[in-house]
């Protein structure tokens, strides 16, 4: 069952991201609007991980669901990408649990209420 939509602007051949608890956009529809994204989220009781800021703005004026994880760190090559997420990513979920949007910075990372 699925806990987490990957925004489109993410990558989709991600090893962490290949179980049945993440679903990708593309494998929804890949053209669909961030409403129809954030609709389908909050229909599924779903986190939305993205590196969009609209997200993480909307967010900000709504109740989840859905919850919202803001990946922060901008451009990065597949590796550091992925070595950063892997490294980082038990401290996220533990964060989103209790927090409507999760900040992923390099250095940190921000869980706000």
């Amino acid at each position: 069952m699925a806990v987490f939509i990957i925004d489109a602007n993410l990558p989709y051949y991600f090893s962490l991201w290949n179980t049945p608890e993440f679903i990708h956009v593309k494998d929804i529809n890949d053209e669909w609007t961030d409403e129809q994204i954030w609709t389908y989220a909050k229909t599924n009781n779903l986190t939305i991980i993205t590196k969009d800021c609209d997200f993480s703005n909307k967010i900000m004026f709504n109740n989840p669901p859905p919850r919202v994880i803001h990946l922060r760190f901008g451009n990065m090559k597949m590796k550091p990408f992925f070595e950063t997420i892997t490294k980082l990513w038990d401290d996220i979920v533990e964060i989103n649990k209790d927090h409507k949007l999760v900040n992923v910075f390099i250095d940190r990372i921000e869980g706000i209420e």
